[in-house]
Formats: structure tokens, sequence, C-alpha cells
């Protein structure tokens, strides 16, 4: 039990702020990953303002970044598919349309344009590893674009 004492708007203002929490072991190093504080974007409206389809939006653009950190320079984040032989998706854009659908832009392996549209209640989104097509070109980082509008709050 906590011995601290919360005034009334401390405790509706912790009450509304969203919580995030995980445990990643960096593989190189054997060293535990700290969590990085969320975006300023993210905590200036209530969840309760947010439509699930932000909401979810939201937190897999920092999913994304976090998972384009580790990444080396010869690789960019995709989408992998369960269920078939559908292959990936190369992640190149991403945004939702309130109050539940969430799109992805991307390229297939072939280079052929891709667009998956998806409820919230079916999200599953499993990150990959993708060789980068251009050799000479930096890989696409499209993680870090997503989540610096979400810190100058530019969404929704």
């Amino acid at each position: 039990m906590s011995d601290q004492i919360k005034t009334t708007a401390e405790a509706i203002e912790a009450a509304a702020l969203p919580e995030a929490y995980a445990v990643r072991i960096d593989s190189e190093t054997g060293e535990r990953v700290a969590p990085k504080p969320l975006p300023a974007g993210i905590t200036q409206k209530s969840l309760e303002e947010k439509s699930p389809a932000e909401w979810a939006y939201e937190r897999i653009v920092l999913y994304i970044k976090d998972f384009e950190e580790q990444l080396d320079s010869e690789h960019e984040v995709a989408m992998g598919f369960t269920g078939g032989d559908v292959g990936t998706l190369k992640i190149q854009g991403m945004g939702y349309f309130a109050p539940d659908i969430l799109t992805f832009y991307g390229e297939d392996p072939n280079g052929s344009k891709v667009q998956l549209v998806q409820h919230v209640s079916q999200l599953s989104v499993m990150l990959v590893a993708a060789t980068k097509e251009n050799k000479q070109e930096e890989p696409n980082r499209i993680g870090f674009q997503l989540a610096k509008d979400l810190e100058e709050a530019t969404i929704g």
C-alpha cells in the first residue's frame, strides 16, 4: 500500500493517461531494455476522447519505431501475414479511419502496391525485418516519421 496522497485532480489525471509496460532483453548485450516514455502527443487526449482506431494506431506506431531502432542499415520494417501463402507487406505508411479501421500502405516482395484495411477487433500485426531493395539508399524508417507526428500531435 502506498503512503502517497493524491489530490482528486491528480487521481483523475492518472486514470485518464495511457499505460504501457514491456520487458525485453537486448539479444547482443543481455541487458534489460528500459521502457521509453510515451510521446507528449499521445497523452494530450484522454483515452475516452480517442476512438479505438486512433488509440490502436498510436500504439502500433510506437511498436514500429521501437522495432526499427533494433534494425541494422540493411533492413526495413515489414508486416508478416499468417494463414496461407500471403507473404509480407513492406510498410510505407499507416493510417486510421475512426472509429474502428486501421490501414497499412506498402509493397509486397514483388514490388506491387499493397494496402491492408483492418478492423481494430481483428488486429494482429507481426513486424518482420525485410532486406531493403536499394543498397545505396538509407533504409526507410516509417516508424520514426509516424512517431514524429505523435510528438508534434499532428494527428486526430
